[in-house]
């Protein structure tokens, strides 16, 4: 038989770990061909690529945010190639599978659950018997009878081949994102999580682990993660796979979901120690820090020891952390979402992202949604509308948020200026970021695309017309400048700000002054050094946040190229040194 697993991932540069667990179980017994895709790619280009393969058998790995695209695929394909059987399979399609069965008519199997061991029995009963009530886990149709067999025990994970050695996936390694697990299972029974439904974890063997990310690594990998639900679920196990990274990484980054409040100090302390700067990345799921909509969704979780182990990482300068929100959850409306997101602003995450509430098929909070009179979307990826605390209108106006959280914060653009503006030029940093969303919006941004420029502009327009009396506009501005020139490898041709312009004199002062600080001569100093005056101290401001204008500061920016970050040299100039008024920009229409 000619067998070909295939998924639409999210993105070119993920890859599929499904697909590779389902080859190297059924190898060498089925020959197993790969085929991935992207959810952005024309549905008639996958069909004519699958058609060319050939296929007997085609299993589709399925999951929320691939489903729709998925199934205009199936459909073509049924049409060109009648006689091969459609396999489904993923967390998508094993829950509600009768309903999957009924829905898509051009599939004659779904794989329900752990898929390795049922696909390959699947395959087998399809090469000679075809009695498929002889596999369990598996969904099929009978003489127009959709039939269910029952669900197959947990797989002993020692006997499962390694899924991380194909010859094909070495070439391109170093240019995509490697899966890997070291366990399966979650602890938790978080109610809005398919995890919380398998009971239990299951470990692979440890020395087998350390062998295929040796393999992984030798070959090139450069990015890999682990996708474990909790991977600190086992202190003795984590502070070794620790240890054996930090080891042996020879510059690839791993990645890790982990449950912060159950991390040991111990951890944190080696971590500290002995781990190099930016080879690990921390993925915390705080989603709410209401004790009601935690209790209400089963979510154990003590925020002081979440915001210990999160400050000492932080202080650490060793490990960026991604902290997780969910807005839409049980109890938790407009103002205690706010709360919500200001505590967990407030530890300053290298990212932070802001998600909605997704009711996924199988979990327990779909199940309750009445109970807390969710409304939410029929098709995938079933995200809230709202519930009996948060309205559609709450919800869109939280949308507004995340979008100019991410391009601002996450995006890490200006940090400087965003620093500011959060820390006391509004309210809240949740205040901050519903104002300028809000503003966004209101212009119309929001459909038009935007250049790292645009970004820069259009948040001083909201700033200009934000009448906030709480505002240094001088210190706004100059941070603004700043951070923009920052941005840059080469020495940007203009700026986006109109200001007074300096004479030749001063501006030849200027040039000797900033040269001779970067080492440079001033023909090699007019090449590579960005120049601009803020009627401010700047030295001071960063080390005490004091703001004084009885010294202004010349910012010398010198550009290194591709070779590495442009550096900002600031020079203390005399108050009457400083530049007069401020930019009159018009805001974008």
């Amino acid at each position: 038989m000619n067998v070909v697993v295939a998924t639409l991932n999210a993105k070119f540069i993920h890859t599929s770990l499904a697909l590779r667990c389902l080859k190297a179980f059924a190898e060498p017994e089925f020959r197993v061909d790969m085929a991935e895709y992207t959810i952005k790619d024309p549905a008639m280009g996958i069909v004519s690529d699958l058609y060319g393969r050939k296929p007997d058998v085609v299993g589709f790995s399925c999951y929320i945010w691939n489903i729709e695209e998925t199934i205009t695929v199936i459909d073509m394909l049924r049409k060109v190639l009648p006689n091969t059987t459609i396999v489904l399979g993923g967390p998508e399609v094993s829950y509600d599978t009768e309903y999957w069965m009924q829905r898509l008519p051009a599939v004659d199997h779904i794989v329900i659950g752990e898929g390795e061991e049922t696909f390959r029995d699947l395959l087998r009963e399809l090469r000679d018997e075809r009695k498929f009530h002889f596999v369990f886990g598996l969904a099929y149709r009978k003489n127009g009878e959709i039939i269910v067999t029952p669900g197959r025990p947990k797989l002993n994970l020692s006997e499962l081949p390694s899924p991380y050695r194909f010859e094909e996936d070495v070439p391109t390694l170093a240019n995509r994102v490697v899966y890997f697990e070291t366990s399966r299972g979650c602890p938790f029974s978080c109610q809005f999580c398919l995890s919380s439904i398998e009971v239990g974890v299951r470990y692979f063997d440890m020395e087998r682990v350390k062998a295929d990310l040796t393999y992984l690594i030798d070959s090139g990998a450069k990015l890999i993660k682990f996708v474990d639900r909790t991977f600190n679920i086992k202190r003795d196990y984590a502070l070794e796979m620790f240890r054996f990274l930090i080891e042996n990484h020879r510059g690839c980054v791993f990645q890790f979901e982990i449950t912060a409040d159950i991390m040991r100090p111990e951890v944190l302390d080696f971590l500290a120690e002995h781990a190099p700067p930016g080879i690990l990345r921390f993925e915390i799921g705080v989603q709410s820090t209401n004790d009601e909509t935690n209790l209400a969704v089963k979510r154990r979780q003590n925020w002081s020891k979440l915001t210990r182990t999160v400050s000492k990482v932080k202080a650490s300068g060793k490990i960026d952390q991604h902290l997780d929100l969910i807005a839409g959850l049980p109890h938790e409306d407009y103002d205690t979402f706010r709360e919500t997101f200001n505590d967990v602003f407030a530890l300053r995450p290298e990212e932070l992202q802001l998600g909605f509430l997704k009711m996924l098929r199988g979990t327990g909070l779909r199940r309750d949604a009445d109970k807390h009179g969710y409304v939410y979307m029929d098709r995938a990826p079933y995200e809230m509308l709202g519930n009996d605390v948060l309205p559609f209108a709450d919800l869109a106006r939280i949308k507004r948020v995340e979008d100019v959280l991410e391009k601002y914060w996450n995006a890490h653009r200006m940090d400087r200026t965003i620093e500011y503006l959060v820390n006391g030029a509004y309210p809240s940093p949740f205040d901050f970021f519903q104002r300028f969303g809000d503003y966004w919006e209101e212009k119309g941004w929001q459909r038009i695309g935007h250049q790292l420029e645009d970004l820069f502009v259009r948040l001083w327009s909201f700033l200009q017309s934000d009448a906030n009396p709480a505002l240094n506009m001088e210190l706004a501005l100059g941070l603004l400048k700043i951070d923009y020139f920052l941005q840059h490898k080469y020495k940007p041709r203009k700026v986006w700000w109109d200001g007074e312009r300096l004479g030749k004199k001063d501006w030849a002062d200027d040039l000797k002054r900033a040269s001779r600080e970067a080492g440079l001569d001033e023909r090699e100093g007019a090449k590579r050094l960005a120049l601009e005056r803020v009627p401010f101290d700047y030295a001071a401001w960063m080390e005490s946040g004091e703001y004084r204008s009885d010294a202004a500061t010349l910012l010398a920016i010198l550009y290194r190229g591709e070779e590495a970050q442009a550096k900002l040299i600031p020079i203390v100039l005399p108050a009457a040194a400083a530049p007069q008024g401020r930019p009159a920009l018009t805001p974008l229409p």
